[in-house]
């Protein structure tokens, strides 16, 4: 088997929210779509990621991610086991890496995220790496809001922001 970025195995899984395309590499899952997105969604950022990628359609490659992204969405999962493979400037994986410190059930503020960093001036520069955020609801950017409460935009829309926060609420 080829262990390189030469090959993106991907799926479409069925949720209950909707349809979500993922992929992955030999090293891990990349790349969760949002909620009912469009193959399309998935081919833009694999275009700017891993330019001339063979895509091999493969659902049983990616059934453990299939199969724990399933159970968290249904309430039945907290956190994921599987491997990922992030693709992004130092900066963006640093503020990846410090959003999956936020507990299950509790949201951040951008401010929040910045001064994890060690960087409190850097709330934009944050907001902007989440919002290139590649993997919706493993990386979970949906826990953070803005300063003032109130639930900022997310790459997979509202209403999907809306049902992971509830879903973990509930859960908790």
């Amino acid at each position: 088997m080829v262990k390189s970025k030469n090959i993106l195995y991907w799926t479409r899984i069925a949720t209950v929210i909707g349809k979500l395309y993922i992929a992955a590499t030999d090293k891990g899952l990349v790349f969760v779509g949002s909620q009912d997105g469009s193959l399309s969604e998935m081919e833009k950022w694999v275009d700017r990621r891993f330019p001339n990628v063979k895509w091999l359609e493969n659902g049983e490659k990616l059934r453990e991610e299939a199969k724990e992204i399933t159970e968290y969405l249904q309430g039945d999962r907290e956190v994921f086991h599987f491997p990922v493979d992030l693709e992004g400037t130092d900066f963006q994986k640093r503020v990846w890496e410090q959003l999956k410190e936020i507990p299950y059930g509790q949201v951040q503020t951008y401010s929040d995220i910045a001064l994890a960093l060690d960087n409190p001036k850097a709330v934009r520069a944050v907001g902007s790496a989440i919002g290139q955020n590649p993997m919706l609801i493993v990386i979970p950017c949906h826990r953070v809001i803005g300063k003032n409460g109130k639930l900022t935009g997310y790459r997979g829309g509202m209403k999907m922001k809306e049902h992971l926060l509830l879903l973990e609420r509930q859960g908790v």
